[in-house]
């Protein structure tokens, strides 16, 4: 059995991408009146995309970010503040 541990890595303008993206789709949500935080956990934890509006293309942009990536960067942002 490997013992070794696997290296996750994101590029740096990975974060800019993603910012603008979530930011966005936190906009739609607000705007049709769900509660953004809420949605985007739902759809973090299920990748159910109908957690996400359909307004101002928030749900294919969501769908461009990998979850991976997504969890990784709040993650890294979170323990920034």
């Amino acid at each position: 059995m490997d013992d070794k541990t696997m290296i996750f890595s994101i590029p740096d303008n990975k974060d800019d991408m993603v910012r603008t993206i979530l930011t966005s789709v936190y906009d739609a949500l607000e705007q049709k009146g769900y509660n953004p935080v809420n949605q985007i956990v739902g759809y973090i934890l299920s990748e159910d995309p109908t957690y996400i509006t359909t307004h101002n293309n928030a749900r294919n942009l969501i769908r461009k970010i990998d979850r991976d990536d997504l969890l990784e960067i709040l993650l890294k942002n979170y323990l920034r503040s």
